[in-house]
């Protein structure tokens, strides 16, 4: 047997690298409009309901995944389940970082949001101390909290139904900043409750991929404010207030409390019971508010979005929540209120939250991965510090998967005997993220939205009013865009099933008080 010559083992070697990587750059891109010299698809993407166009794109060249150009910088849109799992899942190693979102996290000042970090030391430190405090079973432990939450806000719907939307923040809010932070939250017009939704307002604006042009071009973040063109700064200025009130407001008032010997339970209070003499008291405290305000962002706008979307599906499909009062009624009676213990008892009332986030997902393109390294996916080349998408709502109306994917059918996470189909166990996730970037509060924000849903549907009759004439006000069913949708105002009603009904709604409150 010839043995070669180190030299000639060289040779090979490098040939065959040479040969391997030139077949890796004949791999195509994943196909996608064509876009102009330059700027590539910056004019071909729209300004709102991206969602839409990536999956008409992603129908039109049959493939999974599409790519675009957004002025030099690449952009990898996943559109199916399938694809998320083998990228965001399985690959997860080469998925889970950022990209740097100039906009949101240089100009809106949101580099504190471990949800926008790149993946690293910094990122796990901050998920380390959230996972404490919102993990499946650390979550149970906020559940007497979501309960009153939800107590209250009937009582709210009935007291003062045409501010519905305004009453869904005030219960987020309340929940959120009870748990994160200790303090009591106003009944109207409280100070945090308004600064936060002022930031969440800024981050949903600021967070979808291709919505601002400093994004893919970087450099324009140094562009003067006053420059022609420059409107993104000055949004991006007062953007930058509420985003800062919130991390900094909240965090100095439970410090205030402390000093006064006058603070309740919270995770701010038991973060800074774990300092120690020797620790970097400045980084630690600049830690855990950062932590904090991510709880408030994670928790309230689920929640908020969600329950406007379901609002919204009881007034077009009235025969869907006459079968949730059926369930429960057999379940609870008439005599008292649902509470946590008869979550295994009502399955549609699950179905139908599952359909909820389905049927219009909070955030429709979860917040952008960062390809670390070029990848290949079948056959196509994804190239390396691509902006990776994951278009959650193509995901949720995948027609394969969810047929009538337009229609509101919880029935479609039920067996035929009405029991959950574990084969749809969890189906929709996407609407929290993919990977090891899913949303960590989605456990608390789902135990809010169920008790929510079923106190509502158990002592509340949602209908369309009337105007002037006597006719129903029909809503449009149109929706904001941004990382975090809600449904344009519409008109909707609110009205006790039953005196009995009414009578436990006021007890409800008399008791918490």
């Amino acid at each position: 047997m010839v043995v070669p010559s180190p030299a000639i083992s060289l040779v090979l070697l490098a040939a065959f690298v040479a040969a391997a990587l030139a077949t890796r750059r004949k791999r195509p891109l994943p196909p996608g409009p064509k876009g102009l010299p330059l700027l590539g698809n910056i004019y071909d993407v729209p300004k709102s309901r991206e969602w839409l166009a990536y999956q008409r794109w992603s129908q039109q060249y049959d493939s999974d995944v599409i790519y675009l150009n957004l002025a030099g910088t690449p952009v990898v849109v996943v559109n199916t389940i399938d694809a998320a799992y083998e990228l965001f899942e399985r690959r997860s190693a080469l998925y889970s970082d950022r990209p740097k979102m100039t906009m949101l996290n240089d100009l809106v000042g949101c580099d504190w949001h471990f949800v926008f970090m790149g993946y690293g030391n910094r990122w796990r430190e901050r998920r380390r101390v959230f996972h404490q405090y919102f993990h499946p079973s650390a979550a149970l432990q906020h559940r007497p909290r979501a309960l009153r939450g939800a107590r209250v806000l009937l009582s709210r719907l009935l007291d003062a139904p045409d501010d519905f939307m305004g009453h869904l923040r005030h219960m987020a809010g309340s929940l959120i900043i009870g748990v994160a932070y200790g303090l009591d939250v106003q009944p109207k017009d409280d100070p945090y409750v308004a600064t936060a939704e002022r930031a969440l307002h800024a981050m949903a604006m600021a967070g979808n991929a291709g919505s601002f042009l400093v994004d893919s071009i970087p450099w324009l973040k140094h562009v003067p404010a006053w420059f022609p063109g420059a409107d993104f700064k000055r949004k991006a200025t007062e953007w930058r207030k509420s985003t800062t009130a919130m991390v900094e407001v909240p965090f100095k008032a439970v410090k205030n409390a402390i000093a006064d010997g006058m603070a309740p339970p919270s995770m701010v209070l038991s973060l800074l019971g774990t300092l120690e003499e020797e620790d970097d008291s400045t980084h630690m405290e600049k830690l855990f508010s950062g932590v904090a305000a991510a709880a408030y962002t994670g928790g309230s706008d689920t929640t908020v979005s969600a329950l406007g979307s379901f609002f919204l599906a009881m007034l077009l499909h009235p025969d869907v929540q006459r079968k949730a009062q059926a369930e429960l009624d057999g379940v609870v009676g008439n005599d008292r209120l649902p509470d946590f213990s008869d979550e295994q008892s009502l399955p549609y009332i699950t179905a139908l939250v599952q359909e909820v986030l389905r049927w219009r997902p909070v955030t429709p393109l979860a917040v952008p991965h960062r390809l670390v390294s070029e990848d290949e996916y079948r056959g196509y080349r994804l190239p390396a510090g691509a902006i990776v998408v994951g278009n959650g709502w193509a995901m949720l109306h995948d027609e394969n998967r969810f047929p009538h994917a337009d229609e509101f059918i919880p029935e479609r996470f039920l067996t035929p005997d009405g029991q959950l189909n574990t084969d749809m166990k969890d189906a929709e996730l996407p609407a929290f993220g993919f990977g090891r970037r899913i949303c960590p509060g989605r456990y608390l924000a789902c135990s809010s939205l169920w008790i929510s849903i079923a106190s509502i549907l158990s002592s509340l009759e949602i209908y369309k009013p009337l105007d002037d004439q006597g006719n129903p006000i029909e809503p449009s069913g149109d929706y904001t865009t941004g990382l975090v949708t809600y449904p344009l105002p519409f008109k909707c009603g609110f009205k006790p099933r039953s005196k009995a009904a009414e009578d436990l709604i006021h007890a409800a409150v008399i008791q918490l008080d």
